[in-house]
């Protein structure tokens, strides 16, 4: 029996878009294709497709699940890794559950302005993990700037939990105020802008010590990565760019 794309896109949600692609990647290539140019699929394709949804599930790439397909593996101990997986992802999606409970009966009872106390701070992290992201992103620095590398890492691990909170707290701040002169028309350059930047730069040197061309790196990578843009443009849309601005001004003019 064989199934056409509008059929696997009403069973699966997935769009013919993602059908098309995979297609041209590759990756599900359809059983044959119709004199008509319709794409046909069977159960093999079907169960492929399976595969591919469940991995990209689990956060694995699209080159990385065409290999792990490809390389003819037993589809049942597929599955079977899969399964484990999902159920270790579920786990931890109920240990989130039980924080955002705990915060929730935390936050219950202050319906006031006044500041609320989390009784211990510790647990609204719970079930957080760092992300593959976060991963890839510090083996990149670590190759690029591997002095820098060192020394961050050795700052990292002299901080202590309040340091850490402390330095959150500080870094959120300065997005705030930087959204807000973002929001007044401040140009870049200005000079209370700038003042701004050069706490950031300041801030940045508790880890390591860029000079100009690692410091408008570092703007770059705030506007163009999606995770770091999406974190400053959760404060003010456009502030990911307006940040990069003022520290490539910052380190055009006073940075070598």
């Amino acid at each position: 029996m064989a199934w056409s794309t509008a059929d696997v896109v009403r069973m699966s949600k997935v769009t013919s878009r993602t059908l098309r692609h995979y297609d041209e990647i590759g990756l599900l290539p359809p059983a044959w294709t119709g004199s008509n140019g319709h794409r046909y699929y069977t159960e093999t394709e079907l169960l492929r497709l399976q595969q591919i949804l469940l991995m990209r599930e689990l956060g694995v790439g699209l080159r990385e699940i065409r290999a792990v397909l490809d390389s003819r593996a037993d589809q049942v101990d597929v599955l079977r890794e899969h399964r484990a997986r999902l159920v270790a992802e579920q786990e931890r999606l109920a240990t989130l559950a039980r924080t955002v409970d705990r915060t929730i009966a935390e936050l219950g009872g202050s319906r006031d302005n006044d500041m609320v106390h989390i009784n211990r701070p510790e647990n609204l992290f719970e079930g957080f993990e760092p992300s593959e992201h976060d991963a890839e992103m510090q083996a990149e620095v670590r190759e690029r700037w591997p002095q820098a590398w060192e020394q961050s890492r050795r700052a990292v691990e002299a901080m202590t939990p309040e340091d850490a909170e402390r330095w959150q707290r500080e870094a959120t701040a300065q997005m705030i105020r930087m959204a807000e002169f973002m929001a007044a028309g401040t140009p870049a350059a200005d000079a209370a802008v700038q003042a701004e930047v050069d706490a950031h730069y300041r801030g940045v040197c508790r880890f390591w010590t860029p000079n100009a061309e690692a410091y408008k790196g570092l703007a770059a990578t705030y506007a163009d990565d999606p995770q770091f843009r999406a974190n400053f443009d959760k404060i003010a849309e456009g502030l990911a760019a307006y940040q990069q601005e003022a520290m490539t001004v910052y380190a055009e003019a006073r940075l070598r």
